[in-house]
């Protein structure tokens, strides 16, 4: 898999990308000082005095926050820095009590690394500069206040991990796409809980524009994007932006702009918020009151040794092992409880194919439409087990088992009785009352497959019976005569006939 370098040009433009990405990690505590980290209390309530900045207070690094930082390093095939540096960098915001923030600048802890991914059969690689550890400011608050604006010091001291690429993406999707591998991985590790509501994962997309081959165009900072529905809209924004206002004569210059998505009618725009500041205007400087950060190399070893299957390594396994294509693979491996579902379903019926097209499929669907995450389908992983059990003995067909599927993600009260009520129950006993509660459904619908030879055979010698033009055409070498054969012979039976068996019956009649 190589870098991604080329890429359709918008207008004759290439765009030019990359994706600033904090991920708040997860620790109970905050970087520096031991005050909560759980979101939604009370404001100004979670900010000690080393948050605050009060006189005579010393930060104190969280050892949490370096190890998931080394966790992310070795997962993304970086350099973890065994010795780093802790910067002061100036700027002047009311929600930063110190009046700078401390993050890592010269010498961050994670250096290099990549991040690879699939948009459609195509493979994509981004590669990483850094990730740095450094602490979260607080918070505005101008909703609730009339000419006024409120600070929440809630967030200040928030363990950050930012994640910067290379400028290495060329379109919109990609980088969408690039954000959101990141984030399923920095859940995966459970370094992050990704949720983006909350601002625990968040992206900030440098954008430029230009002619192919000259030198990189003036880039202008979309920030704090926490979706990746807008991350994309608002490049596509900017892009469209910046092409304009070349193309009207004008210059772009450097500025961080923010998005505003319900503007132009729904399709969103960017507007300048202010000038771009470049690295020297924040004066960094190394923090005299922090150390450097030493690094064991056997802690580095130890998180090595203790870190889970990644998704690739074990998208990879899933085609080795169950044979599944490299897409199928990708998909059920887009979270840890996806992978779970996977395994779990496939021990239960040995049709990992199967498995993983209805996880696609029927279940994706639902869960989408429902706005549910996996853990929360109503269909199970051993219900899902049970119900291709039954496609696979000839109980059922696949449209039968659709219906059978939208039964037991909406059970009807009253309809059926399932038996056993769900509980602590061995993997066998739970087997056995799922496959109990589909046959139930099975038979309440009367949906069980037609597979008795003289039946099928009385229905396909009516069937031929009244259609002579139909077998007219198959014998003059048309096959959609015969797929139309098939076709009615399942209409007339309400999908219930085992299509293998007409099939057959058919070619043996029609010789």
């Amino acid at each position: 898999m190589s870098t991604t370098t080329a890429s359709a040009l918008i207008r004759g433009y290439e765009v030019v990308i990359g994706l600033e990405t904090h991920a708040q990690l997860s620790t109970a505590s905050k970087i520096f000082s031991g005050s909560s980290t759980q979101f939604g209390a009370a404001p100004n309530t979670q900010a000690s005095p080393v948050d605050l900045a009060l006189p005579g207070t010393l930060p104190v690094m969280n050892r949490g926050a370096v190890e998931r930082a080394i966790q992310f390093g070795l997962a993304v095939g970086a350099k973890v820095a065994q010795h780093s540096i802790f910067a002061r960098k100036n700027y002047f915001y009311p929600d930063l009590p110190k009046g700078y923030q401390i993050s890592q600048y010269e010498t961050p802890v994670v250096q290099g690394g990549a991040i690879e991914f699939f948009i459609g059969d195509t493979a994509h690689k981004v590669r990483l500069t850094r990730a740095h550890l450094e602490e979260d400011a607080g918070k505005s608050l101008h909703e609730d206040y009339a000419g006024q604006t409120g600070i929440d010091l809630n967030r200040a001291g928030t363990p950050l991990l930012e994640i910067v690429s290379e400028p290495d993406m060329r379109s919109s999707a990609e980088a969408a796409e690039y954000a959101k591998t990141l984030h399923a991985l920095v859940v995966w590790l459970g370094i992050c809980d990704g949720n983006m509501q909350e601002g625990s994962f968040r992206c900030d997309a440098n954008v430029s524009v230009r002619k192919p081959g000259m030198p990189y165009g003036t880039r202008r900072e979309i920030k704090n994007l926490n979706s990746f529905k807008f991350l994309q809209q608002a490049i596509d924004c900017e892009i469209q932006w910046q092409i304009d206002l070349i193309e009207d004569g004008g210059e772009v210059q450097q500025a961080t702009v923010l998005f505003n998505p319900t503007a132009n009618g729904g399709r969103g725009e960017t507007r300048a918020m202010r000038t771009k500041e470049d690295a020297h205007d924040y004066r960094y400087f190394p923090d005299p009151d922090l150390p450097p950060l030493v690094i064991a190399a056997d802690w580095i070893e130890r998180v090595k040794a203790e870190l889970p299957e990644l998704p690739q390594a074990m998208a990879a396994r899933f085609q080795r092992d169950y044979g599944l294509p490299a897409y199928d693979a990708l998909a059920v491996t887009q979270s840890k409880a996806h992978a779970a579902y996977f395994e779990a379903a496939t021990k239960g019926c040995k049709a990992p194919k199967l498995v993983a097209n209805w996880m696609m499929g029927e279940i994706s669907r639902r869960l989408n439409a429902d706005e549910r995450t996996i853990e929360q389908s109503p269909v199970d992983s051993s219900t899902l087990a049970a119900l291709i059990t039954r496609i696979q003995d000839g109980t059922i067909t696949n449209n039968a088992a659709r219906q059978v599927f939208d039964h037991l993600w909406e059970p009807k009260e009253g309809e059926w009785v399932f038996g056993d009520q769900p509980g602590e129950v061995d993997a066998g006993l739970e087997t056995l009352r799922n496959l109990r509660r589909v046959d139930q459904i099975i038979e309440a619908k009367g949906l069980k497959q037609m597979s008795d030879t003289g039946e099928l055979e009385r229905l396909v010698d009516d069937l031929l019976a009244v259609n002579a033009k139909s077998i007219e055409e198959y014998r003059a070498g048309k096959e959609k005569a015969f797929n139309a054969l098939v076709g009615q012979a399942m209409k007339a039976t309400k999908g219930k006939a085992n299509p293998a068996q007409v099939t057959e019956l058919l070619k043996k009649k029609l010789g």
